[in-house]
This record gives structure tokens, C-alpha cells and sequence, in this order.
């Protein structure tokens, strides 16, 4: 049940736990004032209070589930392709909270899509994780175990490759468990090095 009223903060953060349940049951195409209120037990009155509209129910969601991703235990990354490796596996489903996280986030795409302002927040999403990753791809490049190229391009290919194998295997467990997973993107690396051996050495 929601907080007293004098507790704004604590009543704002179970909303957004009940925002986090509906997205993680329903996806974002089950997200709806309706649905958060019984998910948190108020009415839809009270939710007017933290969301005038739907857009801006979508957007709360949007921002939480990059909160909530942001925070979720990283591997140990070391430094060059280790890091970048590590990196690629942060994102795919191996876990069945990265599962459930992935599932979110892919429901995201068709509501983002239809939605110029929610469309140009996703993209920049986008683009600040390609620019991690260049940076990493470069520092490898330093140290010699990625081979030479613009780190822009093969970073923009490398997170092409996993948000597809992300899909593939949201779509597919059976057919891409997480040692395939892992075996496909110690592949897509060992193509970028210059012995064509790998961050697990081939």
C-alpha cells in the first residue's frame, strides 16, 4: 500500500517499484495508469499526482529501466579486449535478471518508435553506450590485441551484433543459451584481433 502522504519521496519510490513490476509482467505495451494502480493498490487519481499523462508514465518507465540497468553488477573488465568482451556480455541475457531486463527493454523499441521525443532519448541511450564501447575498443587498439581501424565503425558493429543476438535469444532460448552466447561473441571478437585468436585466446 502507498506511504502517508507526508512521505513523498518513500510514496515516489514505491510507485516506481510498481512501475518496475508492471514493465517486468507486462512489457511496455502492458503499461497503463490502470495497471500501475493495481499494482500498487491506489487509485489512478493518485498517480496524476507523479504522471499527467501517459507520455510521461512511458518516460518515468524509460528512465528507471535505464536506472536499474546502470546498476546492475558489471563484470570485472581488466583493460583492452578483456574489457571490451566483458562489456558485450554485460548486455546480453545470461542471467535471468538480464533476461527480464533485455525483455523490457526490446518491449521498449515499438513505444519509443511511435514517439519522436521518446525515439531521440532512446537513441542517445544508444549512442552513449557505442561511445563506451569506441573508447574501449580504442584502448585495445593501443595495446596492440584489437587490430587497427576506426574504433567508431567497429563499435557500431559490435553493438549491432549483440543487441541481435540479444533478440535471438529472447526469441529463441533454447537455441542460444548462454554458452552460445558466449561462444558467439568470443567469435565476433576473435575477427577483430590480429591473430584472429580472441580475448579467451581462441
Amino acid at each position: 500500500m502507498p506511504r502517508p502522504k507526508g512521505d513523498h519521496e518513500a510514496r515516489r519510490r514505491d510507485v516506481s517499484e510498481a512501475v518496475w513490476r508492471v514493465l517486468a509482467a507486462h512489457g511496455f505495451g502492458g503499461l497503463t495508469m490502470r495497471a500501475v494502480a493495481a499494482e500498487l493498490g491506489a487509485s489512478t487519481g493518485l498517480l496524476t499526482h507523479y504522471f499527467r499523462t501517459k507520455r510521461d508514465l512511458v518516460a518515468h518507465a524509460l528512465d528507471l529501466l535505464e536506472r536499474r540497468t546502470e546498476a546492475r553488477p558489471r563484470r570485472a573488465a581488466g583493460q583492452g579486449l578483456a574489457a571490451v568482451r566483458a562489456a558485450l556480455l554485460d548486455i546480453l541475457p545470461l542471467t535471468d535478471e538480464a533476461t527480464g531486463s533485455n525483455r523490457v527493454w526490446v518491449s521498449s523499441w515499438d513505444t519509443a518508435l511511435a514517439d519522436p521525443g521518446l525515439r531521440a532519448d532512446h537513441a542517445r541511450r544508444y549512442a552513449r553506450s557505442r561511445d563506451k564501447l569506441c573508447e574501449l575498443i580504442a584502448e585495445a587498439q593501443r595495446l596492440g590485441e584489437i587490430a587497427p581501424g576506426d574504433p567508431e565503425r567497429l563499435a557500431a558493429g559490435a553493438q549491432a551484433f549483440v543487441l541481435g543476438l540479444v533478440v535471438q535469444a529472447l526469441l529463441d532460448a533454447p537455441a542460444f543459451p548462454a554458452s552460445r552466447q558466449i561462444r558467439l561473441v568470443d567469435d565476433h571478437l576473435a575477427a577483430l584481433t590480429p591473430d584472429g585468436r580472441g580475448a579467451n585466446g581462441g
